[in-house]
């Protein structure tokens, strides 16, 4: 009898010691109607609605975490986040019962699956791409308000181009961060800033492709903003490059609006989602 109390007393141990069952989410939203990413008290947020999801299907509290924090208004279509479970779901499964009980908010699991319990959605990360758009039309953007940053006037993307490249590389970006940023330090390597005019469903686009390890608050909204002021030719590619060398926020041009800005995508050392590609 001693050993066979022994043995369930192994046995709760191991079970009460088992880790529980880690799932990737691959998330996509409209960032209107939230006050940002990061669950908040008295506003909606993404990471709240979630949460609140998972409520339903697990009774109790849930936590997620994500690769990254999007601002108010800012969109995602690829933000990735990890929650831990009590069941073993099937991730097709847990996707479906999640975007049952995120309707109406505009909140879609596009993709889940089963990660190491070690795996963490921003930590594990080595890279993250954003996109942003400009619309450039004098009418009234009608579809796709709030979701791009409508100018009434034409940019000149060479320019802008020119100005981007003055950014790549290893720099210090205290010029192109928040004054409430709250990164260790401001040193930062940009892998990309592509600058592109592409034909909208409402008219003539600037897209801007941004890729780096990780980004420093307001920081994609801060060169976005002060490359228009190049494209409008109110400043020169030099004048960028000045910007960045003075190291004062002082120098950055004018801070964009977070709804043309969407995380797009969020890399790791190993693809998570079928989807996914190295």
């Amino acid at each position: 009898m001693q050993g066979g109390g022994a043995g369930l007393a192994s046995f709760a141990l191991a079970g009460y010691l088992a880790p529980m069952p880690r799932i990737a989410l691959k998330v996509e939203y409209h960032g209107k109607p939230f006050a940002g990413w990061q669950r908040q008290k008295d506003q909606p947020s993404v990471q709240g609605a979630i949460e609140a999801a998972l409520a339903k299907l697990e009774p109790g509290e849930h936590t997620i975490a994500a690769a990254g924090r999007t601002d108010t208004g800012v969109h995602g279509l690829g933000q990735v986040a990890h929650c831990d479970l009590q069941k073993d779901w099937d991730p097709f499964r847990l996707s479906e019962a999640l975007n049952y009980h995120l309707k109406p908010d505009p909140i879609a699991i596009v993709d889940a699956a089963r990660v190491d319990d070690d795996w963490h959605a921003r930590f594990s990360a080595i890279e993250r791409q954003y996109l942003f758009r400009i619309l450039m039309r004098r009418a009234p953007a009608t579809h796709d308000a709030g979701q791009v940053w409508q100018i009434n006037h034409k940019l000149d993307v060479e320019a802008m181009q020119a100005g981007a490249d003055m950014l790549l590389g290893n720099h210090d970006f205290t010029t192109f961060r928040s004054s409430i940023c709250q990164a260790a330090s401001p040193v930062k390597t940009l892998d990309e800033l592509r600058v592109e005019q592409v034909q909208g469903l409402s008219g003539p686009e600037v897209h801007f492709h941004v890729r780096a390890r990780s980004f420093l608050h307001n920081q994609v909204r801060s060169f976005v903003g002060t490359l228009e002021r190049v494209g409008a030719g109110a400043w020169t590619p030099e004048d960028v490059r000045d910007a960045l060398v003075a190291k004062d926020r002082a120098a950055c041009g004018p801070v964009c609006p977070g709804h043309g800005l969407y995380l797009a995508r969020v890399g790791y050392p190993d693809p998570v989602f079928a989807g996914d590609f190295t």
